[in-house]
């Protein structure tokens, strides 16, 4: 690897409940969100882990799939399975069903990780916090584990219970005004009320 920050992990798991059918095929514009989300990606990461329990659906593709270690636990479980997998010291994390990834705000927290020692880096909103379109450290490995043994499997607490560099809404809405990168699509009507508002 070119440096520590060379690996992106999207979750592809989830029940999917509201949308009605798994959302790791959910299209945007015609294009699948996964297709759409890769090619972006690859300009910044050499290495693309997908957490999945369908690594069929991704056999053509230059990606790595795993499914989670420790069962049953949510994102912060698909975020464990990455960590696992991943050959860099810090990975970008993201959903399936986040259609609008922002390059050059992985760019701007590379930045920040390289000058800053943290765990964590991800966003803080007037609506909370940003658990997705963030970074996070191997080092976390243990500490997910210990979490979710004590039944804590929630990755927005997780966050707070790490050493997380925060960052602020204002300057999110620097490379992002309508903060649509944190976006994610958990019916139909939302994705169609998307496509129409942004494309």
């Amino acid at each position: 690897m070119k440096d520590s920050f060379q690996t992106a992990v999207i979750l592809a798991g989830g029940k999917s409940s509201r949308m009605g059918f798994d959302k790791q095929f959910l299209t945007f514009n015609h294009t699948r969100i996964f297709d759409r989300n890769l090619a972006c990606l690859k300009e910044e990461f050499e290495e693309i882990i997908v957490v999945t329990q369908k690594p069929t659906a991704y056999e053509s593709y230059p990606v790595i799939c795993v499914d989670d270690i420790e069962k049953n636990a949510g994102p912060l479980g698909g975020l464990h399975a990455g960590l696992m997998k991943s050959t860099s010291d810090m990975i970008f994390l993201i959903a399936c069903d986040m259609p609008l990834v922002q390059l050059n705000y992985i760019r701007y927290m590379k930045a920040i990780l390289k000058r800053e020692i943290c765990e964590i880096c991800a966003t803080k909103t007037k609506k909370g916090i940003e658990p997705f379109h963030g970074f996070y450290s191997k080092k976390l490995r243990e500490k997910i584990e210990i979490a979710i043994a004590q039944g804590n499997r929630s990755l927005r607490v997780f966050t707070k219970s790490s050493n997380t560099y925060w960052i602020e809404e204002a300057v999110a809405k620097q490379m992002s005004p309508d903060l649509s990168m944190f976006y994610n699509v958990n019916t139909l009507e939302e994705l169609r009320r998307i496509e129409q508002e942004i494309w």
